[in-house]
C-alpha cells in the first residue's frame, strides 16, 4: 500500500481534520505503544499500521 491510499483511507474513515489528529495523539497497542505517526517514521510498512488501525477502530471489513 502507498502511503497516499494509507492517508486517503485514513481521511475517509476519520474525516480529512480527525485523520491527522488521530495518527498524531492515540497511541495503540497494536503498534507497540506509538501513535500512527511514530509507527510510520520508525519505518512500519503503511499497510501493517493500516490493518493495526483497522484492528484498533473496528473498521467495516469493505472498507479494510
Amino acid at each position: 500500500m502507498r502511503l497516499t491510499s494509507f492517508w486517503e483511507r485514513m481521511a475517509e474513515h476519520f474525516g480529512p481534520s480527525a485523520a491527522d489528529s488521530f495518527a498524531k495523539d492515540h497511541v495503540m497497542a497494536e503498534l507497540g505503544g506509538r501513535t500512527v505517526h511514530e509507527a510510520l517514521d520508525a519505518g512500519w510498512e503503511a499497510k501493517d499500521v493500516w490493518r493495526a488501525v483497522c484492528s484498533a477502530v473496528q473498521v467495516p471489513s469493505d472498507k479494510r
